[in-house]
């Protein structure tokens, strides 16, 4: 089906937008006339031009002003994620559509967002355009699933990481470092934290291992640094603070910014830590973390059902003892190879 095929495309255009457009959502926006694309973009970077934009400027940069407003006159946008109708960062999409009088307008997921959720396919309808939405509904909103998981449940997509040995130890007894996976894993973490907006660990891990949580290995921007650290015990010279990146440190003795340091101050670590956490981030327009340690702290975030998707790799060795990596408790839902290493995929369906 047309429709479909052209959302897809809108899908590949929107994740060129990763870890780029955070707190937005990640859209992309196909036009075509007569049976052909003439004209694409995506939603780039956060605070510039949205997808509709973009794919209208490529129209009138390929065709010129005439023959672009008599190709618009006629054509269907297929956007994966409903035209702002709201005056943000930059004017609504769904005025710019009307504008140039496109014939239909495709949509894969309405936006939840108060200031639209529906208000852009109203704006689009009432304006005599074609509208039809809901077009791969399920493959759009998984794409956005960090922009949907902010807006509709005020927290951030919450993503586990860790790695555990084959007969399942996660970490060596005796607060010494050890590493468990190979390169390969590693440059895909790093990957996976230029697509994030942060990274969090807890005390223990940071003062064993003296992560510098960034990106080094992988083209792209570091995540915020998050550490829990209730006493501030962590020395001053381990590289989270290097100043490089803003790091936030959750404790209990201040509040404080001292250079790209953020110190944020909760009452009693001991109860709720994972909603508190959750919340605070929210507040601070986070849109997601990944987790990355230790052991305490997954735990405490699986008990609380406070998580979203789980990434585990699994090596081929083994350890005689060691501290037992958690339990997702959760099947399956996806598995691949990298390098020695087999990573597995839970997601949490029954979010709390």
């Amino acid at each position: 089906m047309a429709d479909e095929l052209y959302i897809k495309r809108c899908l590949e255009l929107a994740i060129l937008g990763a870890g780029k457009v955070s707190p937005n959502p990640m859209v992309g926006c196909v036009i075509v006339a007569d049976g052909l694309i003439i004209g694409e973009g995506y939603h780039q970077k956060i605070g510039e031009a949205h997808a509709e934009v973009n794919a209208i400027k490529a129209v009138f940069s390929k065709y010129g002003e005439l023959k672009a407003a008599a190709l618009l006159k006629k054509a269907t946008a297929y956007v994966s994620l409903e035209p702002c109708a709201h005056f943000g960062k930059t004017p609504p999409c769904a005025d710019l559509l009307i504008k140039h009088q496109l014939k239909r307008v495709v949509i894969g997921n309405r936006d939840p967002f108060a200031a639209v959720d529906g208000k852009g396919i109203t704006k689009l309808k009432n304006a005599g355009i074609n509208v039809v939405s809901g077009v791969l509904d399920e493959e759009c909103a998984y794409l956005n699933r960090r922009f949907f998981t902010r807006i509709r449940q005020q927290r951030p997509y919450i993503i586990l990481k860790w790695a555990e040995t084959a007969n399942g130890y996660f970490a060596p007894v005796g607060n010494v470092q050890k590493w468990i996976s190979g390169p390969l894993a590693k440059r895909l973490v790093h990957k996976w934290r230029t697509e994030e907006d942060a990274v969090l660990v807890g005390k223990t891990t940071a003062m064993v291992d003296n992560p510098q949580l960034n990106a080094r290995e992988w083209p792209g921007r570091s995540p915020i640094r998050i550490i829990i650290d209730r006493k501030l015990e962590i020395p001053t010279t381990h590289h989270i603070y290097n100043n490089e990146v803003k790091t936030i440190i959750f404790n209990e003795v201040k509040t404080d910014v001292i250079g790209a340091l953020h110190y944020i101050q909760m009452e009693d670590m001991s109860f709720y830590l994972p909603q508190k956490i959750a919340f605070q981030l929210y507040l601070m327009d986070i849109q997601s973390v990944i987790i990355d340690g230790g052991a305490q702290l997954f735990n405490q975030f699986i008990e609380g059902g406070l998580w979203d998707e789980a990434r585990v790799f699994t090596a081929k060795h083994s350890w005689s003892d060691g501290i037992p990596a958690p339990r997702i408790g959760k099947p399956m839902t996806a598995q691949y190879q990298i390098g020695n290493d087999q990573l597995s995929i839970y997601q949490n369906h029954n979010k709390a």
